[in-house]
C-alpha cells in the first residue's frame, strides 16, 4: 500500500498505541517494542490476541508473532518527499484450513492498510475495519 505520508508516521501509527486504536484496534495494553507482549483487543466483540514482538527496526521493519504460530512481518519504505510504501508478509498458515486462512488474512490486512491511508492521508478513520467487525459479529 502507498500511504501519502513520511515513514515515520505510517510506522507509528502501528507501534503507537494511541494511533492503532483508531484504524485497528479496541485496545492495546502498550506499544509495540522489541521483545514486547501486548494484549490487542480487536473490533470483533471477544476477539483478543496476544502479540510478541519478535523484531522492530526503527521506520523500517515490526515483526511479530500471534498465539496460533503464524508470524506477521511489516515492512516499510521511503518514496519520494512524502509517501511510504508498507508491505505486510504473514507466515505459518498450516493444516487443512490453510487456504481459507490466507484469504481471510488478506482480507483483513488489506482493510486496515485501507483504513490507515484514509487516516493518515484525510485525518479520519473511514471505518472500514469497524464496519467489517460490525459484519463479523452479526454473523456469530
Amino acid at each position: 500500500m502507498l500511504i501519502r505520508n513520511p515513514v515515520a508516521d505510517v510506522f507509528n501509527a502501528f507501534v503507537d498505541p494511541g494511533t492503532i486504536t483508531k484504524f485497528w484496534l479496541e485496545s492495546a495494553t502498550g506499544p509495540l517494542v522489541k521483545g514486547a507482549r501486548v494484549v490487542w483487543r480487536f473490533m470483533v466483540p471477544g476477539a483478543e490476541e496476544t502479540v510478541i514482538v519478535t523484531a522492530l527496526e526503527d521506520q523500517q521493519r515490526i515483526a511479530f508473532d500471534w498465539s496460533n504460530g503464524m508470524g506477521v512481518t511489516l515492512t516499510f519504505a521511503k518514496k519520494g518527499d512524502r509517501a511510504t510504501r508498507v508491505a505486510v508478509e504473514v507466515t505459518g498458515f498450516h493444516g487443512s484450513e490453510a487456504e481459507d486462512q490466507v484469504v481471510t488474512t488478506t482480507e483483513g490486512f488489506s482493510i486496515v492498510l485501507c483504513d490507515l491511508k484514509t487516516l493518515l492521508e484525510t485525518g479520519h478513520s473511514a471505518n472500514l475495519v469497524k464496519d467489517k467487525a460490525e459484519l463479523i459479529a452479526q454473523s456469530l
